[in-house]
């Protein structure tokens, strides 16, 4: 029994110019070819192509993915086991992040006023504010400063929790085209940096392109920031600032 590109793409939940990139990688090659040529996937494929996302769900990039599945000495079984334990701890830490938002919800709904740390348990171990003094001394004296501060001071515990996540989902699909090998002066990456930019004057303060491509650079220089960004997924912050630079280049135009 084989299956069609289509079909796989259709079971699996993925485009099916995503499996013509893990066979052009040699990641996932199909195991036939009808008579046209056409790509035909068996069970074993199936199977690949399950702990291929499986692990990419975890965010392992491709090339590691690679690696691992292709340890002559890994038993399958192994894999499974470790992706159990991997989903386990993070299936842990959404849930701790649950009781905090329902405590928060119920706690807003009664009008009963929650202690600083309780506020920001749904942070884990991000501090909104840990930069504040610094940021007031770099920067203080400037527009944009002010303007953040003054549209920052409205804000909610919800509006940083949502201005958080949708923060977090633009990092997460950069991390992905570099995951798979997306140059960062492509079309999808600059598209990416300019939401990133567009976010941040929507959110906080007008970014042009030039502030834009200074912010990029300081996350590279600065090791904090570096240390956020490749947290999410190693060499981020590098591509991240490529990409925003090659964006501020198409604009400069």
């Amino acid at each position: 029994m084989s299956y069609s590109v289509g079909q796989v793409a259709g079971f699996a939940g993925v485009t099916v110019r995503t499996l013509h990139h893990y066979d052009d990688i040699g990641l996932l090659t199909p195991s036939e070819r009808s008579h046209a040529g056409h790509r035909r996937y068996s069970d074993a494929d199936l199977d690949r192509l399950q702990q291929i996302l499986l692990y990419r769900e975890l965010g392992f990039p491709l090339d590691e993915v690679a690696v691992l599945l292709d340890d002559p000495d890994a038993d399958p079984r192994a894999h499974l086991r470790r992706q159990h334990e991997l989903l386990t701890a993070r299936i842990e830490k959404l849930r701790e992040m649950a009781a905090a938002v329902e405590h928060a919800m119920e706690a807003r709904s009664m009008g009963i006023n929650l202690t600083p740390e309780e506020k920001f348990e749904v942070f884990g171990d991000h501090d909104p504010e840990q930069y504040e003094d610094e940021v007031r001394e770099r920067w203080g004296n400037t527009d944009a400063y002010r303007r953040s501060r003054q549209r920052t001071a409205a804000y909610t515990k919800d509006d940083w929790k949502r201005l958080t996540d949708e923060f977090d989902a633009i990092h997460r699909r950069m991390a992905d085209l570099m995951a798979d090998g997306t140059p960062a002066d492509s079309e999808e990456a600059m598209d990416t940096a300019e939401e990133h930019r567009r976010f941040i004057s929507s959110s906080y303060y007008d970014c042009g392109h030039e502030m834009h491509t200074c912010l990029g650079e300081m996350y590279v220089a600065d090791p904090r920031f570096t240390a956020t960004y490749d947290k999410i997924r190693p060499g981020l912050a590098v591509y991240l600032r490529d990409a925003i630079a090659a964006n501020a280049d198409r604009h400069s135009g």
